[in-house]
């Protein structure tokens, strides 16, 4: 089985460079449709901050959800 790291387009950056994903970010990196990440942070599944409209997801939070070094 390939390590989530292992893919370049579905690496985690690093929390003190890029303190937020987008929706669609989360889900190009979990190899997942938008609509499915949209569906988990609603059934709060995957941690989420709303800021206006957007709705964003802490790098630090997707990176424990994952388990890995934060």
């Amino acid at each position: 089985m390939t390590n989530i790291t292992d893919h370049p387009d579905r690496s985690v950056p690093d929390p003190d460079t890029k303190p937020t994903l987008t929706v669609q970010e989360v889900a190009r990196i979990l190899g997942i449709a938008r609509a499915s990440a949209f569906r988990a942070i609603e059934a709060g599944e995957i941690p989420s901050i709303r800021v206006g409209r957007r709705i964003l997801v802490p790098t630090a939070a997707l990176r424990t959800l994952l388990q890995l070094a934060a």
